[in-house]
């Protein structure tokens, strides 16, 4: 889909604010609520507009202790790595699971009421998973720069 410099006028206002009425967009772009409309129907159509979500404050949930856990694999075929990816991605506190190059296979981003709800997670969970060779923790010590808004 090609997108023009409406599209991502409107996209930009969507990643600040998902809640935005059609009517607020077309008041900031100047324009009338039905193009808006046909707009976010069109890109919506095409999966450029994924979802839409609210976005709530870890630290507020008691889950302030942000973690990044490398994991390196033992079986590197497709259907090894699916089923780690499969059980991984059921557990709720794995907020992200990326597939890397480089020293490890996977990148998990989760979060954890503190260092014990970690080690709960490790001992009861993450070591139930067959495959993992090995992991590898970081403890984010603060947030520098905290977006999910793509740079359009």
């Amino acid at each position: 889909m090609k997108i023009d410099q409406v599209d991502r006028e409107i996209i930009r206002t969507l990643q600040r604010d998902a809640k935005a009425t059609i009517k607020e967009i077309g008041l900031q772009l100047n324009l009338s609520t039905t193009p808006i409309f046909e707009r976010i129907k069109k890109m919506t159509a095409a999966g450029l507009i994924d979802k839409y979500v609210t976005i709530i404050n870890p630290d507020l949930m008691d889950l302030s202790l942000c973690v990044f856990v490398h994991i390196s694999i033992i079986d590197h075929s497709k259907q090894a790595i699916d089923a780690f990816v499969t059980q991984v991605n059921e557990f709720d506190e794995v907020l992200e699971c990326h597939h890397i190059s480089g020293k490890s296979d996977f990148l998990l981003k989760m979060r954890h009421r503190d260092i014990s709800s970690y080690n709960d997670f490790v001992l009861d969970k993450i070591s139930t998973v067959p495959n993992i060779a090995n992991i590898e923790t970081s403890f984010s010590l603060s947030v520098r720069k905290y977006t999910t808004a793509l740079p359009v």
